[in-house]
């Protein structure tokens, strides 16, 4: 469900309504989903909409910017993502979904039970990962902890955390013990997503993220990147891989069509995923790339 995320509210817009007198984990609560619903919004109205004093309203606020849920910036609090911070899990999960979903039941036919397969700690992947059963048996990698929760106790999956130093924000383990346990394995084919693709280069607002997804590139022997169409409009800091890297590139039907024209010509297999709902049934042939 894509969500309207035009810039921070105006007083009293969104949702308005006043809700004073809340606890502050209440509180708390009611201010990440103002925000993620929003995407921004002043300081200055979660004062008002909560009938608290400012200063609680920021220490309330940087209690949830240590949890890597929202950030300040100039009198406004944002869950959005610019070049230089991925937006949290939280936020990117309600966002795009309907694209995620496409993509991810289409990059799902390119799993054959028997593999071992790696995700990364994108939103997209908690989509393909809702499929796997029905590919099972499989070995499933991952370092995201919503992979893990989505998959622990399905028969048929054997998972492998990677482990690694835990980040709230992303709701994943990285570092170098992610790493390390990612070079001492080889797996059939790796899905990941990308924040940003500049100049048909992933690129992602976080140095220790990009560090990882090299890692689950180099163990993979299929590669495959699935994306929804917001990517190639954004920009981030840090260059990733460039997409030739990858042997497959799943993208939603909201993509430009001289976006797929220009990486085909570049010789870059691209793959339009059709709606959610109406991709291929688990052991049948993968999506029509042309």
């Amino acid at each position: 469900m894509d969500r309207d995320r035009s810039g921070a509210s105006g007083r009293g817009g969104g949702a308005g309504a006043r809700r004073h007198g809340l606890r502050q984990a209440e509180r708390h609560e009611a201010i990440t989903d103002r925000v993620l619903g929003a995407g921004s919004v002043r300081i200055e109205d979660l004062a008002e909409e909560f009938g608290v004093s400012s200063m609680t309203v920021h220490r309330d606020l940087d209690a949830l910017a240590a949890q890597g849920l929202l950030r300040k910036s100039r009198g406004v609090v944002t869950a959005e993502a610019t070049s230089l911070f991925e937006a949290s899990t939280e936020f990117r999960t309600r966002q795009q979904e309907r694209a995620k979903r496409a993509v991810a039941e289409a990059a799902a036919a390119f799993v054959e039970p028997g593999q071992a397969v790696i995700l990364d700690d994108s939103t997209t992947g908690v989509h393909l990962a809702r499929l796997l059963p029905q590919r099972q048996p499989l070995t499933v990698i991952t370092n995201f902890q919503r992979v893990l929760d989505e998959l622990t106790g399905q028969r048929g999956i054997n998972l492998i955390s990677t482990g690694g130093q835990y980040f709230q924000w992303c709701d994943a383990y990285m570092g170098s013990v992610s790493i390390g346990a990612l070079r001492g394995m080889r797996a059939d084919v790796s899905f990941m997503s990308t924040s940003a693709i500049t100049d048909d280069t992933c690129f992602h607002q976080h140095h220790d993220t990009v560090l990882v997804k090299r890692a689950m590139l180099e163990v993979a022997r299929k590669r495959v990147l699935y994306v929804d169409s917001t990517k190639f409009q954004r920009r981030a800091l840090h260059a990733l891989a460039p997409l030739s890297d990858f042997d497959v590139v799943v993208v939603d039907g909201s993509t430009r069509a001289e976006d797929v024209q220009r990486l085909r010509q570049a010789g870059i297999e691209v793959v339009v995923a059709p709606p959610p709902g109406t991709a291929q049934a688990p052991g049948a042939a993968p999506p029509r790339r042309g």
